[in-house]
């Protein structure tokens, strides 16, 4: 029984953590949330040092973070506009602001027909952002009007009665045109009052858009409140065939 005994009670103490272990476990344990603290807590005081050099403090500090978020938002993502002309109404009136997707042609994609764009008329247009309508991708031949007074577009005529601005026709200059590959040919919904590829014929790039200055694809009317809408690629030109003859 004493033997037994004396087992048991060896058998315990084998298993029982000693002092020296119990040490060590307690000084590793230290170590590491002595190394884990000091980086939150060095991110905190900088913040909170940085909030006490500001005038204003941690407000004036949010308020600097959230202009800097909205910056880098404005430059690369979405951008917004206002409408300075009636040329585009009454699809976009004078004084609507618009939010110009600037990712929509960053990834391979390119303008389609149909598309309000938003692009640097340095060169071309002149030294000014403009916004129209593309009407013809690289490749495409423009034509106006048909037999019935329409826009053509690879050899199909185009109904523009869901954006033309009401009593206006088509286009008051006659014109036939192949746009270049890389560029585009745009209109503005109030074609009486637009100056657009149609006026730059004679001009240097024969008033086509280079693909590399359009800024971004106008997505959204964004104020006034009621105003508020998306604008939506119109169905106008589903049909159109491609140069090499399949529909867009």
């Amino acid at each position: 029984m004493d033997t037994e005994a004396q087992q048991h009670m060896e058998r315990d103490r084998s298993s029982r953590p000693s002092e020296a272990e119990q040490a060590s476990s307690s000084a590793r344990s230290e170590e590491i949330s002595d190394t884990e603290r000091p980086e939150g807590r060095s991110r905190f005081v900088l913040l909170g040092r940085t909030a006490d050099r500001v005038p204003g403090g941690h407000y004036t500090l949010t308020v600097l973070i959230c202009l800097l978020f909205l910056a880098l938002f404005s430059n690369f993502v979405m951008q917004p506009f206002q409408i300075p002309s009636s040329s585009m109404e009454n699809s976009l009136r004078i004084g609507d602001r618009v939010l110009v997707n600037k990712l929509a042609y960053r990834f391979g994609s390119e303008p389609q027909r149909g598309d309000v764009v938003v692009f640097d008329g340095t060169g071309y247009f002149g030294n000014a952002d403009y916004i129209k309508r593309v009407v013809g991708v690289g490749g495409d031949r423009v034509v106006c009007c048909d037999q019935e007074g329409r826009l053509e577009v690879n050899g199909r005529s185009v109904d523009e009665s869901s954006f033309l601005y009401p009593e206006d026709s088509p286009s008051n200059v006659p014109f036939d045109v192949v746009v270049p590959q890389g560029r585009l040919f745009v209109l503005g919904d109030h074609r009486s009052d637009s100056s657009d590829s149609r006026d730059h014929l004679g001009s240097p790039g024969g008033g086509m858009v280079p693909l590399d200055s359009v800024i971004g694809r106008a997505d959204w009317i964004a104020w006034p409140a009621d105003h508020w809408t998306r604008l939506d690629r119109p169905d106008a030109y589903a049909r159109v065939p491609a140069v090499g003859g399949a529909h867009g």
